[in-house]
């Protein structure tokens, strides 16, 4: 009876029927209807010239009832291609569930048009944040400058210091924004070397520790100023080497490591973790923390420009949420090398794992 059931909705799927198959079926029909009427006047004696007169009627009706089946949707696709020309991608052609050309045609004029609509919001939106973003910084750098030249404020170390911190947080982001520049260009190359993970990675998290405290001193913010966060490496085996651009995993590991120190709650731990891949040199890396973790629906969206997430911070309001770009950088290096990231189950805290695939294979 399964089988019985699949044969039944086979034959009851509709075919697709080319326009020429009906342009072809309009000719045929038309000769019938000729032979038809011709063979009719034979057998009454009709005159031929009301045969004549009635085959063209009827040949001209079911060529305009064709014709219009066939042009109505192309007048369609028409108006709607003019108004996708002047920015409107909200129109869609009706007719894309047709079995012929026309519905093929109408269906990717709707697909072009979905992915034109998503491009412009996307192209709004990335305005409107970066204009968000660097309104910020230059606004507390004005009205610092401007308490000092109408003298409400001297030029003291302090006052330059906090000057110096918005003028620092801009020019990261401005940084973040070329990277992102290079990434839609496809103009950065990638230099795979390769090197021993330990050293490597101890190197990352040293910066960071002494990025951290030094922001810290000055009071200069944009990336994470917590020195109360254990960040600690585990690689095995600790001879473990792997083949991938330095530069680039630089961005991935930082970016990771800052993304966990601002979720992480109060002496909290952050665990780099590395093993080896399952092809050569390739590399499975980890970056865990202690934090409230992200929501699965949320999952798929926090590799996304300008997402900075929902969970609440877990040390309090008005910590700085960064630019919500970190890990838009650290998944664009990651494909840069043809590897994967991803949100990875964990019971406690976010797990953010990176594949990266080593030293390609040589077909010969």
């Amino acid at each position: 009876m399964r089988g019985t059931g699949s044969r039944w909705s086979a034959k009851r799927r509709p075919l697709p029927v080319s326009v020429a198959t009906k342009l072809g079926t309009l000719v045929v029909v038309s000769v019938f209807i000729t032979t038809g009427l011709l063979v009719v006047a034979l057998r009454t004696k009709t005159e031929l010239r009301f045969i004549t007169v009635f085959s063209v009627i009827a040949s001209m009706l079911i060529t305009q009832f064709v014709a219009h089946s066939l042009t109505s949707p192309l007048d369609e696709m028409n108006t709607v291609a003019r108004s996708i020309s002047h920015g409107d991608y909200t129109r869609r052609v009706s007719g894309a569930d047709r079995r012929d050309e026309l519905g093929d045609l109408a269906s990717t004029i709707n697909r072009m048009a979905e992915d034109l609509e998503a491009v412009d919001l996307h192209r709004k939106e990335l305005v409107a944040n970066v204009s968000h973003e660097l309104r910020t910084p230059i606004a507390a750098l004005r009205a610092v400058l401007e308490n000092v030249v109408d003298g409400v404020s001297a030029a003291d170390p302090e006052t330059m210091r906090t000057a110096l911190k918005q003028t620092e947080r801009l020019g990261r982001l401005v940084e973040t924004l070329l990277d992102l520049s290079r990434l839609d260009n496809g103009v950065v190359p990638l230099k795979a070397n390769r090197f021993e993970v330990w050293p490597y990675l101890s190197g990352v998290l040293k910066e960071a520790n002494l990025a951290s405290a030094q922001r810290r001193g000055s009071g200069s913010g944009g990336q994470h100023t917590r020195t109360d966060v254990h960040l600690h490496l585990d690689v095995s085996p600790p001879e473990l080497t792997a083949h991938a651009d330095a530069e680039r995993l630089h961005q991935v590991v930082a970016n990771l490591i800052d993304n966990a120190v601002k979720h992480s709650p109060p002496h909290g731990r952050v665990t780099v973790r590395a093993r080896r891949g399952s092809q050569p040199e390739s590399l499975d890396l980890e970056v865990v923390d202690e934090g409230p973790g992200i929501p699965e629906q949320e999952r798929h969206r926090v590799f996304e420009r300008f997402n900075r997430g929902r969970a609440p911070s877990p040390h309090g309001p008005g910590s700085d949420g960064g630019t919500g770009l970190g890990l838009a950088i650290a998944r664009w290096a990651v494909d840069l090398h043809g590897g994967r990231i991803g949100v990875a189950e964990s019971s406690r805290g976010c797990r953010i794992r990176v594949t990266l695939p080593g030293v390609p294979r040589t077909t010969s």
